[in-house]
């Protein structure tokens, strides 16, 4: 059975999309800890990020440092936060989250929960800053 990541990169459960290629997505957090949290993934499932091949994962990163540059051009933040913690779904991702104190990176504190309107200006954002 797909992971709902898989579901969502095929585009059979919608998403806020910032960034795509063949091989990786990316798309906006709909349960944030900041504004503009992104999720990274590869295409194709694998649950544990450490799992993938050296080139995959060199790759998966350099994607990850792409979508990271266009975040923080989009969002006003003094930092891009990157976090691997996989515990949640099953399929491999990077947190990308902007920063503006530590604060902004704990994961334990309740979630945002932005309008659609914000979520879509976000996206936009981001997605006209990648390059």
């Amino acid at each position: 059975m797909a992971t709902i990541f898989s579901r969502i990169a095929a585009g059979e459960i919608p998403s806020y999309k910032v960034a795509e290629d063949d091989r990786f997505f990316a798309f906006l957090d709909i349960n944030p800890v900041a504004p503009g949290h992104v999720l990274v993934i590869p295409k194709h499932e694998e649950s544990y990020i450490f799992n993938l091949d050296d080139e995959e994962y060199a790759a998966f990163t350099l994607f990850a440092k792409r979508v990271a540059a266009a975040l923080e051009k989009a969002m006003p933040c003094k930092r891009i936060g990157v976090c691997v913690i996989g515990l949640e779904v099953p399929h491999a991702h990077i947190h990308l989250v902007p920063l503006n104190s530590e604060a902004d990176m704990d994961f334990r504190k309740p979630k945002l929960t932005l309008p659609d309107e914000q979520m879509k200006e976000i996206a936009s954002r981001i997605a006209a800053e990648f390059k």
